[in-house]
């Protein structure tokens, strides 16, 4: 028996069809680095990628490592990545030529994967699948209640440290997408999470839509090869390692006719009559 179709079906020549092509030839195309950081265990760091730059976060020689990331428009943090439509109009995993998208009013890709060296990972036999929108960041609150203990230094806390010097709070970190993490829902439709497949040397990268803040941080749980929560608990810090970003300049010639995205075009006040 075969499943429905997705729910989410665009005209040709929407904004969520993607020029393979173009994203294909600045992914394999001349670039410049203009920055790099490694972003230290149980660590975060947020970062400006400015429109049409290119982003790659990469396992580090130490081993596999999950990466919680936020997205926000730059000049205007109400602009940030919408995890659950992103999973609508994508999937809710996502790769290669996927999008990530802005929350209303404006609903515009912040972002364009342009390669993805898990990509070939595919879904394996429990269902797995990597770079999940399904779950959120773990963070203190939920700890507390699974644990009656603290811990400062969950995602959530990471990120809100990370953005303090851009300016932003707590109030302003949202849903993630959960970079090399294994993920899927069981036979009682309860998510779960596997150890990360990632190997030293992959990578996850992305163009920026938008001129672009971006705030990662390193996963206490690190590779989730190791329980958190529940009997078999125990801390992950062996399992803890660094993750390295870097930014490039991809090549003028590459980029001469692309435009960002503009917000949506809707123009109607939902219903309200005005006097």
């Amino acid at each position: 028996m075969g499943f429905p179709p997705a729910a989410y079906q665009p005209k040709p020549g929407s904004v969520i069809d993607v020029d393979r092509a173009f994203y294909d030839r600045l992914a394999t195309g001349p670039r410049d680095l203009v920055d790099e950081f490694v972003i230290p265990i149980r660590s975060g760091r947020a970062w400006e990628v400015p429109a049409g730059l290119l982003c790659r976060l990469i396992i580090t020689p130490a081993g596999p490592q999950v990466g919680d990331l936020n997205v926000w428009n730059r000049h205007n943090p109400r602009e940030r990545l919408w995890a659950a439509r992103s999973r609508q109009l994508q999937s809710a995993h996502v790769s290669t030529y996927d999008r990530l998208w802005s929350t209303l009013p404006y609903l515009r890709p912040l972002l364009t994967i342009t390669k993805d060296t898990l990509e070939s990972y595919g879904v394996d036999e429990e269902g797995g699948r990597v770079h999940d929108l399904l779950g959120s960041r773990c963070d203190p609150y939920v700890n507390r209640i699974l644990t009656d203990e603290d811990f400062d230094f969950h995602c959530h806390s990471n990120l809100v440290r990370a953005v303090l010097p851009f300016g932003l709070t707590e109030f302003d970190v949202h849903d993630v997408l959960n970079v090399f993490q294994c993920t899927g829902l069981n036979d009682e439709d309860e998510y779960f999470m596997k150890a990360s497949p990632a190997k030293p040397g992959d990578f996850f990268e992305f163009f920026a839509e938008q001129d672009l803040l971006c705030a990662l941080s390193t996963c206490p749980a690190g590779d989730l090869s190791v329980p958190l929560w529940g009997p078999d608990a125990r801390d992950a810090l062996e399992v803890c390692r660094p993750i390295a970003v870097e930014v490039y300049r991809p090549d003028p010639g590459l980029t001469e006719d692309w435009r960002p995205p503009v917000s949506s075009k809707y123009q109607g006040l939902h219903g309200i009559r005005l006097p």
